[in-house]
């Protein structure tokens, strides 16, 4: 049975304008059944590693932030469903939006392989789903790895003719004490750099 009170967390970047619309906190989850050749994020895929979050704690965290929403990526968003549920809906409560990304198929989590998969899709506003095919590069949609994967617009907080999401993908780099952490539109070495 999967905890609805914690997850386990890879990176997190507190302020972005590169996850999605607006300005949003992003939440990569470690543990990824896919393994996609070509994924951004190999580091990420494996179910070990990473960093435990209380949902409720992580929830009082992202309410000082002053962003539009949060962005849910990995891994797989899906593999933490139950907890990320409860964390969207507290987000979601405090009048921001929720973005996810996922391997999954739409039609898929709608069916019942992935437990919890109703709760979390109920509480996001936006999904970009299938898995990512590394030799259908996307060029014209924004925050979209590869042609065959799909947004789907959940609730009524963003507009699918808005142009935001036909401009151009960004890269975004940050120093910490531990290295440079890049985010945004895949590169060679991955999105989230050296570390």
């Amino acid at each position: 049975m999967q905890d609805d009170r914690r997850f386990v967390l890879a990176l997190r970047v507190d302020d972005t304008c590169a996850e999605g619309p607006g300005r949003r906190t992003a939440l990569w989850v470690q543990g990824c059944p896919f393994r996609c050749p070509g994924c951004c994020n190999p580091q990420m895929q494996a179910f070990t590693g990473g960093t435990w979050v209380d949902v409720d704690d992580e929830i009082e965290r992202l309410a000082a932030l002053d962003v539009d929403g949060i962005t849910l990526l990995g891994g797989e968003p899906f593999a933490h469903a139950p907890a990320l549920a409860r964390l969207a809906r507290g987000v979601r409560a405090q009048g921001k939006t929720v973005m996810a990304f996922s391997g999954y198929t739409l039609a898929q989590l709608q069916g019942d392989i992935v437990v919890g998969a109703a709760a979390l899709l109920q509480a996001c506003d936006l999904l970009v789903d299938g898995l990512y095919v590394q030799s259908q590069p996307e060029t014209e949609r924004r925050w979209i790895g590869s042609r065959n994967q799909r947004m789907h617009f959940l609730s009524s907080a963003y507009d699918p003719a808005d142009p935001c999401f036909t401009q151009r993908n960004t890269v975004e780099l940050r120093l910490r004490g531990d290295g440079v952490v890049v985010n945004g539109w895949p590169t060679p070495d991955g999105p989230m750099g050296r570390r």
